[in-house]
C-alpha cells in the first residue's frame, strides 16, 4: 500500500446537490448563509448552485440571486453545475470559478432520465465546455451510476472508462466517480478508480460517494490507499438518494472531516464551526443533521453543558 496523503480537498456540495433534492423550497437568504458558514469554517471547494431550468429543479430558481449574495472569500473557490450552453451563459453573470457537467455511466440511466444514450449526452456539453474554456473556467465532469444503476443493476468498469474516455475527448479537465445510489464497496471503487486514473492525474480524479448502505467512508479510504485526495462530502448529510426512499445520501462532510483529522490528514476545516454549519441548515430544514459525528458532537457539547 502507497502511503496516504496527509491532505484532503473536499468539495462541499451541500449547498447545490443536497439542496436541490428538498421539496420545500429554501429561501435564498439561507442558502447564502450556509455558504458564509462553510466558508467561515475552511470549506475551499463549494459547489454553489445550478444553472438549470426552474420547471425541472424549482429549489434551484434562485441561483443568480445565491451567487450575488456571497461574500466572497479570497482563495475559496464556487462552483456551478450547468447542464448545457443556456446555463452556461446565464451561469457567466454570476461570477463562478468552475463549471460541471455529468453523464451518467450507465445506458439505462442515461435513457431513462434524458432519453438519449451516453455519447449523445456527454457530445452535448462539448460546446459548453468549449465557451467556459474560453472564458477562463476549469471544467468539472461527473459520472454518475459509475458503481450500479438504479435501472440496469450492475455497471461494469468498462463502462466507466468508456464515459471517461468521452469526457476526456470533449476536454474535460477533472473526473469525478460518483456512486449515485451507494451500491460501491472497497475493491470495485478501487477497480473504477484505477480506470479512471488512466486518462486523468491523481489530481485531477475524485470521489462522490453515497452512504447508502454504510460504505462511503470506507470507499474513501479506499480511494485515499491509492493516492487520491479530493472528494466530494455535503453537510449535514444532506441530499438523500432519491432511488432508496429514506436511505441516506451523500456521505456527510462532518463524518468525513472527523475520519480524516483522526487518521493525521489535514482538510484545513474547522471541525467545531462545520458542525455548527450542519446544525444552522439542519434547523432550517426543521430536521436532525444526518451526520453521525455532528449528532455525537452535538450531544457532547450539549452533555458538557448541562455538567
Amino acid at each position: 500500500m502507497r502511503s496516504l496523503p496527509t491532505r484532503v480537498t473536499l468539495v462541499e456540495v451541500g449547498p447545490r446537490d443536497g439542496l436541490q433534492n428538498e421539496a420545500r423550497p429554501v429561501d435564498a437568504a439561507h442558502k447564502i448563509e450556509l455558504v458564509q458558514r462553510l466558508q467561515a469554517a475552511g470549506c475551499r471547494e463549494i459547489e454553489v448552485t445550478s444553472f438549470v431550468s426552474p420547471k425541472w429543479v424549482p429549489q434551484m430558481a434562485d441561483n443568480a440571486q445565491v451567487m450575488a449574495g456571497i461574500v466572497r472569500q479570497p482563495g475559496v473557490r464556487y462552483a456551478v453545475l450547468t447542464p448545457n450552453l443556456q446555463g452556461l451563459e446565464a451561469a457567466l453573470a454570476s461570477r463562478p470559478d468552475e463549471v460541471v457537467v455529468f453523464g451518467a455511466a450507465s445506458e439505462a440511466f442515461s435513457r431513462r432520465n434524458i432519453n438519449c444514450g451516453v455519447a449523445e449526452s456527454i457530445e452535448r456539453f462539448r460546446p459548453v465546455v468549449a465557451a467556459a474554456h474560453a472564458a477562463g473556467l476549469k471544467v468539472r465532469g461527473a459520472i454518475s451510476c459509475a458503481l450500479g444503476c438504479p435501472y440496469q443493476g450492475e455497471v461494469t468498469p468498462d463502462e466507466v472508462e468508456h464515459v471517461v474516455r468521452l469526457m476526456k475527448d470533449i476536454g474535460v479537465d477533472h473526473c469525478g466517480i460518483a456512486d449515485t445510489i451507494g451500491v460501491g464497496t472497497p475493491r470495485r471503487v478501487q477497480a473504477v478508480m484505477a480506470r479512471a486514473l488512466r486518462h486523468y492525474p491523481p489530481v485531477e480524479v475524485s470521489g462522490h460517494f453515497h452512504d447508502t448502505y454504510g460504505q462511503a467512508l470506507a470507499n474513501i479510504l479506499a480511494c485515499l490507499e491509492m493516492g487520491l485526495h479530493t472528494f466530494d462530502a455535503s453537510i449535514a448529510g444532506l441530499g438523500g438518494c432519491p432511488y432508496a426512499k429514506g436511505a441516506t445520501g451523500n456521505v456527510a462532510t462532518e463524518d468525513v472531516v472527523f475520519m480524516l483529522h483522526g487518521m493525521g490528514i489535514a482538510t484545513g476545516i474547522d471541525l467545531d464551526a462545520l458542525v455548527d454549519a450542519g446544525a444552522y441548515i439542519s434547523g432550517v430544514l426543521g430536521r436532525a443533521p444526518a451526520s453521525r459525528a455532528g449528532r455525537a458532537l452535538l450531544a457532547r457539547r450539549g452533555g458538557a453543558a448541562a455538567a
